[in-house]
């Protein structure tokens, strides 16, 4: 016998208990939301998912930022650390200093902006071409690939500081491996030891270190470029008779150039910027064959307190970079338009 349910029976099954979840879209928070048009909360999602991202970029590198700006135009020394707000207002003193290239100040920074260039030339050159070779060399199969990749980027993998202390120890002039081996080993240099951290060898020395650092992440980049060339390209340049050498020229480097194109921007931002490096290698005092730009800024704000001189040396820094940034990408995409 089949029991009959009445109407009021099925209302008391389906009404919600006293005090239970209410069903979605009840309450305040519910008329508000249904209030809210379906096409503006579907636009306004991804700015609330990037929301914290944005917080945190204004509070870690914005706001500092405007805080150097600001500090560029007060007369900021150790007198004024404890209140740095009372320093008397320089103007653009500080700036006319730092380009005044006949005194003291402004001649030393040019050299310092001198060495960086050549640096970061050297240092950006090389970088890529050892992670162009890298790339190209591991995208063949052959036994022990696998792990030639893995050693290839530890020393991206590696913290700085635990890589550049460990090429400090390797560069010691009476104790490190590298004269070791060119001097005992390999009988270079005459039997004379010669010194890596100090003095013309200096530079060299900075340039390694910064290359070692820094190829594997070109290499990273372009190995991942590599992957997404068509393999019916190198199989019809084949055909046309064209050589390992002729493929790289005409078609591995030209479907690379909106990798490098990247790529080289970055590694310029990052080895001209670059703090760790020479100030682990070096410490406070870089070598004067070795003052690169971001290690004298550091001297001339923490070494001799002038905060606001240093502070307009990171400004016109900061105005050199965004200048070479936009000359940069208004060349490459004036060079890919006309292409």
């Amino acid at each position: 016998m089949v029991a009959r349910t009445t109407p009021h029976h099925d209302e008391r099954r389906t009404a919600p208990p006293e005090g239970g979840p209410r069903p979605p879209g009840a309450g305040l928070h519910g008329r508000v939301v249904s209030r809210i048009p379906l096409r503006l909360r579907r636009l306004g999602l991804p700015y609330m998912l990037i929301l914290p991202a944005i917080l945190l970029e204004l509070l870690i590198h914005v706001v500092p930022m405007l805080v150097g700006v600001g500090m560029s135009f007060l007369r900021l020394t150790q007198l004024y650390i404890r209140n740095w707000t009372a320093a008397p207002f320089a103007g653009l003193s500080n700036y006319q200093v730092a380009v005044n290239f006949d005194s003291a100040v402004g001649a030393s920074l040019l050299h310092s902006f001198f060495v960086t260039v050549v640096f970061t030339i050297l240092a950006v050159g090389m970088s890529w071409l050892f992670g162009t070779a890298g790339a190209v060399l591991m995208q063949g199969a052959f036994r022990g690939r696998g792990l030639l990749r893995t050693l290839f980027l530890v020393p991206y993998a590696l913290p700085v500081y635990a890589g550049v202390i460990t090429w400090s120890f390797m560069l010691q002039r009476d104790t490190g491996l590298v004269n070791h081996v060119l001097v005992d080993q390999l009988h270079l240099f005459g039997g004379d030891r010669p010194f890596w951290l100090i003095g013309g060898n200096s530079f060299a020395a900075v340039v390694i270190v910064a290359v070692w650092k820094s190829w594997p992440f070109a290499f990273l980049i372009l190995m991942a470029g590599l992957q997404n060339i068509d393999k019916d390209l190198y199989e019809a340049s084949a055909i046309d008779g064209a050589g390992w050498w002729r493929q790289l020229r005409s078609v591995t480097l030209p479907m690379l150039r909106p990798v490098n194109q990247v790529l080289i921007l970055v590694l310029f931002l990052w080895t001209f910027n670059d703090f760790n490096t020479p100030y682990v290698l070096f410490g406070n005092a870089a070598p004067q064959e070795a003052d690169l730009i971001s290690v004298h800024i550091y001297q001339s704000s923490f070494i001799t307190w002038n905060f606001g001189s240093g502070s307009a040396m990171s400004v016109l820094l900061l105005l050199f970079l965004l200048l070479v940034t936009a000359v940069y990408l208004v060349a490459t995409s004036r060079r890919k338009s006309d292409a």
